[in-house]
């Protein structure tokens, strides 16, 4: 089960986020700091948070400035919708229910009182008292008409008296309840025998009529066994650390005297730690207080052996399994002394994490860098908090890896896709090193404008304020500035969904052997047509190939004519997109997929616009939607088609368009060869 759509309404700095959506694997939300992006993570985890994670609360909870609204009972907690997630069902959820529910979605909504409601999206309609009424009466005359010949029949035994008694509808509009329902396929099944073997009309009646009524409580047979399929959201905060000595009988004694209300955060991550173990700080500190028995009792000498030996195996096995996952991450440099093992043991009333190096040499977690401790505390509260449920768990993360190196960061960066994939992973950042110059369709900017207004997320890169965006474009100027000058062969493109469109053709293309472009092409986009020159110009003096692609638009045609863009490529390098559209004088770079895009916009902002295309071959795709779909983007548009290719290949392209592309894409390679 996915969330692929979400909504917070009525939580701190939140008034209304609006629906955002949420991508399958990875999700980044950036924005400047106070905007509001750790209380989209802790709203999100109320979805279905672990056991041991507070619920919301009234008075700190609700917008202050709508407080009042609470106290004087002008609204009620119960009724307050505070987060609201939508649930797209995969194959091992589909198998699990009903054929006729597989296309639906499931929906949850957390309120202020911590209640939780669910629905089906696109669920079969419930039958309502109209859509059985008709078949009813005519089976009930039937059925009356048979049993009057039966030696107890009366008038308060017929079966219309006994269906009337159960009936409690006024409205023919009006659903059929579960109870109802159940009660009424108990008597039609009662009623059955009085059916004529032969009658084939009333045996297809009957069954339509008990398929109908079924519908009802499968709906609710179906949210409950969906509702246990939802996955847990685990939060994960910087300020969740392990300690790397724990006194376990201090540790017991403020569990139990509730002294950890006092600093939620100070033995969070030591009691993950613990709950990873199997133990609880009571428990070992117990075992460590146990003196050993007297040598003459052997059944008691072997039971306290047992249970220090069982101790230590779990220790071991906890260790082993926090070394393995770390590795995987920290990628540890043999030439240098970096932390390889993590080393969990108990010594009395202490539980100590050590990191081994590659002399062997044992030093207490807190010596080591902040980015290592940040990296076990992370796997110590992930492993506990989904509780060996991990592959059904959503990861929230709150500005991962900040005190890690840039370039470990990059490294991180790999690390979170991993953890993706089988997560769903949903983090918070400041950095551009954690977002690929790739991974910019699935950035949402959180932007905190004024405090009436609340926080709000963007699904497009766009913000009002510049700081929301910093991260993507320091992202874009650290990767253009690792790449600009190291590629012999450059594209440059207009803009960023210039260069979705292109990477992402290329790729399906590629991936179905009908035509592959150069991989050693780099794709450069200049933020706009006018620019263009420029690139060119940079690339074109340090002695590089270099062809630019632009849109047919007055925009493109201004760029194409410049001087020094002519001189620097020549006009064998200037390739236009109408080139190789057919008809569309003013192409842009949308019309290569023209009719692959119409799709999509139906399936993205539910238009259909094919009857304006076809009565409009000549005019451009872009200019038709921004017409007729209000609230188009063309950034919304391009993450659609990214995200269509996931699961489409070249063969759900016209024969046009891959015509189109095939020629353009072999013109670039021709062009930089």
């Amino acid at each position: 089960m996915k969330l692929i759509n979400a909504r917070i309404q009525n939580f701190r700095s939140v008034k209304d986020t609006g629906i955002f959506n949420i991508e399958k694997l990875k999700t980044i939300l950036v924005g400047p700091n106070e905007a509001g992006k750790t209380v989209i993570l802790k709203a999100l985890q109320q979805l279905n948070k672990p056991i041991d994670i507070e619920g919301f609360d009234i008075i700190r909870d609700y917008p202050r400035s709508l407080y009042n609204d609470i106290t004087t009972e002008k609204i009620l907690a119960k009724d307050i919708e505070v987060v609201f997630g939508e649930f797209e069902l995969d194959d091992a959820d589909k198998e699990s229910i009903p054929t006729q529910f597989h296309n639906c979605t499931y929906v949850r909504t957390i309120h202020l009182d911590n209640s939780a409601y669910h629905y089906l999206n696109n669920a079969p309609n419930k039958i309502k008292l109209v859509d059985i009424k008709k078949d009813v009466a005519r089976l009930l005359a039937h059925l009356d008409k048979q049993n009057e010949a039966s030696n107890d029949y009366t008038e308060e035994n017929k079966p219309s008296a006994q269906v009337l008694k159960i009936t409690n509808l006024k409205n023919e509009d009006d659903l059929i309840d579960d109870v109802t329902s159940a009660e009424l396929i108990k008597l039609l099944e009662k009623f059955y025998p009085l059916i004529e073997e032969d009658n084939t009309k009333e045996e297809e009646r009957y069954d339509k009529l008990l398929a109908q009524l079924k519908i009802n409580q499968q709906e609710d047979e179906v949210l409950k066994i969906l509702e246990k399929r939802v996955p847990t959201f685990v939060l994960f905060s910087n300020f969740f650390k392990v300690k790397p000595s724990i006194h376990l009988e201090h540790l017991a004694e403020r569990v139990e005297r509730k002294l950890l209300e006092d600093d939620k955060y100070y033995d969070y991550g030591n009691l993950c730690l613990l709950k990873l173990l199997g133990f609880d700080a009571r428990e070992l500190s117990n075992i460590g207080k146990t003196q050993s028995p007297d040598k003459s009792d052997p059944e008691a000498l072997k039971a306290y052996k047992d249970k220090l030996d069982s101790r230590t195996y779990q220790l071991n096995a906890a260790s082993i399994r926090l070394t393995k996952e770390i590795k995987n991450i920290w990628n540890p440099n043999p030439n240098r002394p970096e932390a390889e093992k993590i080393r969990i043991s108990a010594d009395g009333q202490y539980l100590k994490v050590t990191v081994e190096d590659e002399l062997g040499v044992e030093i207490e977690l807190d010596q080591r860098s902040e980015g290592f401790q940040w990296m076990v505390s992370f796997f110590v509260v992930f492993f506990a908090e989904a509780q060996d449920k991990h592959k059904n768990a959503v990861l929230l993360l709150d500005e991962p890896g900040t005190s890690l190196h840039g370039l470990k960061q990059r490294e991180f960066r790999e690390t979170l896709n991993q953890l993706s994939l089988k997560n769903q992973t949903i983090f918070t950042t400041h950095s551009p090193f954690l977002v690929g110059p790739n991974e910019l369709d699935i950035v949402r900017v959180i932007e905190l404008s004024d405090r009436d207004t609340g926080t709000k997320v963007h699904t497009t890169i766009s913000s009002s304020d510049p700081a929301g965006l910093l991260p993507l474009q320091e992202a874009l100027g650290y990767d253009l500035a690792q790449s600009l000058f190291t590629q012999q062969r450059n594209l440059i493109l207009e803009g960023l969904t210039d260069y979705w469109y292109i990477e992402t053709i290329a790729q399906i293309l590629r991936n179905d052997n009908v035509v592959n472009l150069d991989e050693k092409i780099a794709l450069v986009f200049a933020n706009s047509a006018s620019k263009v020159v420029y690139y060119a110009t940079i690339l074109h003096a340090h002695n590089l190939k270099v062809a630019a692609l632009l849109d047919s638009d007055n925009a493109g045609d201004q760029a194409a004519q410049q001087e020094n863009l002519v001189a620097s490529l020549g006009q064998k390098n200037i390739l236009r997109t109408k080139d190789y559209v057919s008809g569309i004088p003013k192409a842009e770079i949308e019309d290569l997929i023209r009719e692959t895009l119409i799709e999509i916009a139906k399936a993205e902002y539910s238009v259909d616009v094919k009857s304006i295309s076809d009565a409009y071959p000549s005019r451009p795709i872009i200019d038709i939607f921004t017409k007729e779909i209000t609230g188009f983007s063309k950034y919304k548009l391009a993450k659609a088609f990214i995200r269509w290719s996931k699961t489409n290949d070249s063969t759900k392209l016209s024969s046009e368009e891959l015509v189109n592309i095939k020629k353009l894409l072999e013109t670039i390679n021709k062009q930089l060869k």
